[in-house]
């Protein structure tokens, strides 16, 4: 028994909790191609990536809040 909670515990701490993502994989949540997903963290609306070395990486989380802020600006307006 000891050996499958082991590994249950390794399966779960496998996978990030929040996943880092790549522009490729963020700008299609955002509905923007790469280039226009480049402008945005440019502009600021999205924000600046985490380096990791040459790397840019988001936190899936970061990028989930720019769709809910723009949707509060949505119902706010």
């Amino acid at each position: 028994m000891a050996r499958i909670e082991t590994q249950a515990l390794r399966d779960s701490t496998a996978t990030p909790v929040d996943p880092l993502l790549t522009a490729r994989e963020a700008a299609p949540l955002l509905g923007v191609s790469v280039p226009t997903f480049w402008r945005r963290v440019a502009d600021g609306t999205v924000p600046k990536p985490i380096k990791l070395g040459a790397l840019s990486r988001w936190p899936q989380s970061e990028i989930l809040a720019v769709i809910e802020k723009a949707k509060a600006a949505r119902t706010a307006a």
